[in-house]
């Protein structure tokens, strides 16, 4: 449904509103609005009919190692580079990576690793209670890795495409979620493998 139908010279108007003539004269003094002026007075106009509030400035710019820093330090989160020039971070004892892929490093990956491993024997229980999240969940992607030493690992992940950028509330909202819903994962894994040191003897 067009908010728009009809046009000028329609015969239809917004209530309240004096009508425009059909052919208003063009004034050569008035100079021309640009793209971004144009659609700026367009949403002022919707907003305003439409009893809405401004628009935030907030304007989505790319992603990059340097954003998702300065949101730890602006949360007082600690970090560390490795030797290969990833960033990672522990979480509740969790440790996390934020991996940038794509050729324009436009896609955030937020890899989360559980803090504790189990037996290959328990390959098939992990390996279930993985496939029940991802069936009941959209985030995160729960999935195992088998170590050469035959010890189980349980992996989170959560992948977001930016390739248009991505706000600074936005980035946060990401972050958050990988970080967030990577613990409740792990979480569900310890009470399914309780910690026999958490426990008293």
């Amino acid at each position: 449904m067009g908010l728009f139908r009809g046009g000028r010279g329609s015969g239809r108007h917004w209530p309240g509103r004096k009508p425009e003539p059909a052919d208003e004269p063009i004034d050569p003094a008035r100079p021309e609005l640009s793209d971004t002026d144009l659609h700026a007075q367009v949403e002022d106009l919707i907003l305003r009919e439409l009893g809405g509030t401004p628009l935030l400035d907030d304007v989505p710019t790319p992603l990059s190692v340097a954003r998702i820093i300065a949101w730890f330090e602006e949360h007082e989160f600690s970090y560390f580079l490795d030797n290969d020039g990833d960033l990672g971070g522990l979480w509740r004892g969790r440790l996390f990576y934020f991996f940038l892929f794509g050729e324009d490093s436009e896609i955030l990956q937020i890899r989360g690793q559980w803090n504790r491993e189990a037996a290959i024997e328990r390959l098939e229980v992990v390996l279930e209670a993985c496939n029940e999240w991802n069936a009941d969940r959209i985030w995160p992607k729960a999935y195992v890795r088998v170590r050469d030493n035959g010890m189980v690992h349980v992996i989170s992940e959560v992948a977001t495409d930016l390739e248009d950028g991505v706000t600074d509330a936005q980035l946060g909202q990401l972050l958050n979620c990988g970080l967030s819903t990577g613990n409740m994962l792990f979480d569900a894994i310890d009470e399914l493998f309780p910690d026999p040191a958490a426990a008293a003897p």
